[in-house]
């Protein structure tokens, strides 16, 4: 882009390794860099629809892969900064740019010159001599344009449009909104009876929070699920386990400027009408037409097989409860706001150990470097943290991802604390794909630019962060989806890394979560952070036995949201979100005990864009690969068995999206999964119920 009132940091990365030198980026930067580098792409689009020549998979197809790396770049800065790190000005800019984007992207999606070209190939692609990667980014294009509305009538493509922009701006408010309440809640506690409970590590927690939130004493419950969880499991104190569980699931949902229902109403109503106009019976329908599970009853029969088993055990996981409860002398139900804390007491009665036991082994930079560990041995890669480089905020860290040889492989950006400026929630993302075309600036190919962003609780100055298991789980979870970004080896980006189907795409990051327990990694890794003992065997033996603990809880918080999550989007009308979900609920009845892990107004996997929309089963899909995928290591008699590990690198790490999903999981395993792997992992198989069908 030559366009003047434009800053190059923007697009030209010439930081350590081609990094973006964030300390040059300003947020009014961002605004001409948009108008910019969509003009520049929308003038290279066109050049590619009028091309004289006929077209050729070099001349349309790639033409488009290596099209808008101008706003590719811009684009990648503002969303993470959106995300990870975020203000007035930028949400401001953001409620713009959703919609303009969206409209940007309809626009080449109904482009009839481009989409004729890609046609064109598409119906003669078995005479192309594509490699198979080719055939599936072809395939990736066409469907594109035809999801996106090309063979629509231009009345139809107009509305879709719309549809589109307004679907962009509903979700980036809907986010905001949540942002929003985690932000303006906090719970000030000053007596020490307020803390009955409260172990050091969290009260040092709530302190720090309390300062970063202006306040010069005093302790902050605030709505990070790294302190809410906690305070929740040890505070003492039931009324104000009550008030920070009520904040803690309204949000989205306070009423004012931040509510969400009239926003979920409104999307829900925008995607059925967009399902239906490209053909489908309903949005569902629309999104898994792309997937491994390709149809909302293949979901729902996963999810209600689940489902039965899962409230039957945590049913007697309540009974238990109430059991501690009635001992107290107590005469309450349990509620949601006791769960957590009466669950925290059964463990220490069944496995004689507790969380506060188990947190001074788990310290930030020791998982941090299991992970890392991890990665060495099953992948052959180094990690290198490289000081003094500016991120995006002073709290990320900077790494160079090496190979066996010394070689670049990737750059890892870790972004670990909570701040009120970050959304809630822990994520992968990426400023830069990996794929190997020529592009304008005479380079071949580029190396992947990953960063993590998790919501731990910072803690005070001079202490080390401790994490709880559940963190631990979270940090290898989000650095498995890094690795399927760092490890892609492919020729194409819209095929690198993580561009695979959705139910898939867990697949990585929550087989990388049993490493973490694996025995050998614990001994190594989980010190004491005062004394560097590693952790007793016998309080490692009872973390493993405990594995399974309160999985009837947190499965049923889990497909209850699934299942809700399905209900909005096969249905044509849903004239009151809350009722639809009260609904869902009652058929399934419910516990009263436990809620959603993620009621309607305050979903984003959801309704923050529509990533995960019809589409949150998708972790329990990749739940049931995970499972099987791991159980092949085990059955090595070598979790990190060197011929497994070279398999699963080659056929699930670094394949990205260029090989059918299930073609590539039978290279790895030999076959497709069975559920009942999933089932036993979390302690729901019945004995006699380790045989069953294909996912």
């Amino acid at each position: 882009m030559s366009d003047l009132s434009v800053n190059p940091a923007l697009t030209t990365w010439d930081g350590h390794h081609g990094l973006p030198r964030f300390d040059q980026i300003r947020d009014e930067d961002f605004a001409p860099a948009f108008d910019a580098a969509l003009a520049a792409h929308e003038a290279e689009i066109d050049a590619i629809a009028a091309n004289a020549e006929a077209p050729t998979f070099e001349n349309t197809v790639v033409a488009l892969e290596t099209a808008g790396d101008e706003l590719s770049r811009v684009s990648s800065l503002f969303w993470g900064k959106a995300g990870a790190h975020t203000n007035e000005n930028i949400q401001a800019l953001e409620r713009e740019i959703a919609p303009k984007m969206s409209r940007h992207y309809s626009k080449i999606g109904m482009n009839a010159a481009l989409f004729a070209r890609n046609d064109a190939l598409w119906e003669k692609r078995a005479e192309l001599n594509l490699s198979v990667e080719q055939e599936r980014v072809l395939e990736r294009h066409w469907k594109g344009f035809v999801r996106a509305g090309a063979k629509l009538p231009k009345a139809e493509q107009e509305r879709l449009a719309d549809i589109n922009e307004k679907l962009a701006g509903l979700g980036a408010k809907f986010g905001q909104n949540v942002l929003g309440d985690e932000k303006s809640w906090s719970l000030k506690l000053t007596e020490e009876a307020e803390l009955e409970g409260l172990p050091q590590f969290l009260r040092d927690a709530m302190a720090a929070a309390a300062r970063e939130r202006g306040e010069a004493d005093g302790y902050a419950v605030t709505l990070s699920r790294s302190i809410i969880e906690p305070f929740l499991t040890f505070s003492t104190r039931r009324d104000l386990r009550e008030q920070a569980f009520k904040a803690w699931v309204a949000r989205g949902a306070n009423g004012g400027e931040t509510d969400n229902l009239a926003i979920v109403k409104e999307v829900l109503a925008l995607r059925a009408e967009k399902a239906k106009l490209l053909g489908y019976e309903n949005f569902a329908a629309f999104k898994l037409d792309n997937t491994m599970a390709k149809t909302p009853e293949a979901v729902n029969g996963l999810l209600h097989k689940v489902w039965d088993k899962a409230r039957a055990k945590a049913l007697e996981e309540e009974a238990s409860l109430a059991g501690l409860i009635s001992e107290e002398g107590k005469n309450h139900e349990v509620m949601p706001w006791d769960w957590r804390h009466y669950a925290e007491k059964l463990r220490q009665r069944m496995f004689n150990f507790s969380e506060t036991e188990l947190k001074p082994y788990l310290q930030l930079e020791k998982i941090i470097e299991a992970c890392f560990d991890v990665a060495e041995r099953l992948f052959g890669i180094k990690a290198v943290e490289v000081k003094g480089i500016t991120a995006y905020h002073p709290d990320v860290r900077v790494f160079e991802i090496r190979d066996e040889k010394g070689g670049l492989k990737a750059l890892f950006l870790g972004d670990y604390f909570a701040r009120p400026s970050k959304r809630s929630g822990a994520w992968m993302s990426s400023f830069q794909s990996q794929h190997k075309l020529p592009l304008k600036n005479g380079a071949q190919g580029e190396i992947p630019i990953i960063y993590n962003v998790c919501n731990f609780a910072k803690p005070a100055e001079g202490k080390p962060a401790l994490l709880s298991l559940d963190d631990a789980r979270t940090l290898f979870h989000e650095f498995g989806h890094a690795l399927h970004g760092m490890l892609s080896d492919v020729v194409y980006p819209s095929v690198s890394g993580t561009g695979v189907a959705r139910d898939f795409v867990e697949l990585p990051s929550q087989l990388y979560e049993h490493w973490l327990t694996v025995p050998e990694i614990l001994e190594k890794y989980a010190v004491h952070y005062e004394t560097g003992e590693p952790m007793p065997k016998a309080l490692l033996d009872k973390v493993l036995a405990a594995r399974t603990f309160n999985a009837g809880f947190a499965t049923v918080e889990f497909t209850s949201s699934a299942l809700v999550d399905m209900a909005f989007h096969t249905r044509d009308a849903v004239d009151d979100p809350m009722a639809v979900q009260a609904q869902v609920l009652d058929e399934l009845k419910m516990p009263a005990s436990i809620v959603m892990r993620h009621a309607t107004p305050h979903f984003q996997h959801v309704f923050s864009g529509d990533g995960y929309s019809a589409g949150y089963y998708s972790y329990m899909w990749s739940e049931v690969l995970d499972a099987d995928a791991f159980a092949a290591f085990e059955e090595s008699g070598n979790v990190f068995d060197p011929v497994m590990a070279r398999k699963l690198k080659n056929n699930i790490y670094s394949v990205g999206g260029s090989v059918d999903p299930e073609e590539t999981y039978k290279a790895f395993r030999g076959k497709l999964p069975d559920p009942q792997a999933m089932l036993k992992k979390k302690g729901l198989a019945m004995v006699g119920e380790l045989a069953g069908s294909d996912a």
